[in-house]
């Protein structure tokens, strides 16, 4: 059966599709046995090729980019990371009927972190900031603008949008003033760094309650440090962000853009896929709750 569908424009894909795209680039792996992973991943259709490998299928035109950005970047960001990232095996090219590029991958074994069943939340959030730590101690030479680099005041006509569209939904007020508290904070003012730019927990692979991987490096590129720090708020308790926030280092204006960049892509997220991806609702909804009750605490 084709992966769910999540875009009115996306291509979709299957499993005949898959053995059909193997065997004519990828011949010496087309007995490997193929079965679609579930996700609620957006931008790519995921399938199991036999053990140790999977094959990435962008799903929608905007994905499209990350495939030539992961080949060439994964195998140099790798040694210098903390934990295994995607290790790329094969690039394919359209054929079959499937319009764009495509990868194939070493499977990584763990499974995603539960948000509020996390077995060790101040050990997992250390983790997660070496792994941010360590992207941003890597040389920056030649490297490409990320896919989340723009400033926040950059997002503020998408994110009135999405409030519009929630109207109802939301405490509207609230959220309208944290989103300008979040714009009012200083810019970033350094070099930009290297940030992986979707860290959720979709994209982390745990084993044993540890992080053991982070996937899904399609937004990679320079960008400002607060694009990275979602994840205190889409995957930490509120008892471990401040941990989390000194582990990580950085200064109070930067803190408040990644409040800021929580709350918009919360935002964002929450009317495009409420109806077609109810994991990536959920967790949009929590955060935009997270960031309220900061708010409110702090006023």
């Amino acid at each position: 059966m084709p992966l769910a569908r999540m875009h009115a424009d996306e291509i979709d894909t299957d499993v005949s599709l898959v053995r059909r795209l193997v065997a004519g680039q990828f011949p010496a792996w087309s007995g490997l046995s193929v079965a679609p992973v579930p996700s609620a991943g957006t931008d790519n259709a995921l399938y199991r090729l036999g053990r140790d490998m999977v094959v990435r299928l962008p799903r929608i035109h905007w994905a499209v980019d990350a495939v030539a950005r992961e080949q060439r970047w994964l195998p140099r960001l790798a040694p210098h990371l903390p934990v295994a990232i995607p290790a790329p095996l094969g690039l394919g090219w359209p054929a079959a009927g499937y319009p764009y590029p495509w990868s194939v991958y070493r499977w990584i074994q763990g499974v995603n972190p539960v948000v509020g069943r996390l077995q060790d939340p101040l050990t997992l959030g250390w983790e997660v900031a070496a792994f941010i730590a360590a992207m941003r101690r890597i040389d920056r030479a030649g490297a490409p603008p990320a896919g989340r680099c723009e400033s926040l005041r950059a997002r503020d006509d998408e994110v009135r949008r999405a409030m519009a569209a929630l109207d109802g939904l939301i405490d509207a007020s609230t959220v309208a003033a944290a989103w300008e508290t979040a714009l009012a904070a200083p810019a970033w003012a350094g070099e930009p760094v290297w940030i992986h730019g979707d860290l959720a927990p979709g994209n982390l692979l745990c084993r044993g309650g540890r992080l053991a991987a982070v996937i899904d490096f399609g937004g990679i590129g320079l960008g400002d440090p607060a694009a990275d720090l979602p994840v205190g708020w889409n995957l930490l308790p509120a008892t471990a962000r401040d941990a989390f926030r000194a582990l990580v280092g950085i200064d109070d204006a930067t803190w408040e853009r990644g409040r800021g960049w929580a709350l918009s892509i919360a935002l964002i997220q929450l009317p495009y896929y409420r109806r077609t991806n109810p994991t990536l609702a959920a967790s949009a909804r929590r955060v935009i709750s997270e960031v309220l009750l900061e708010h409110i605490s702090r006023t």
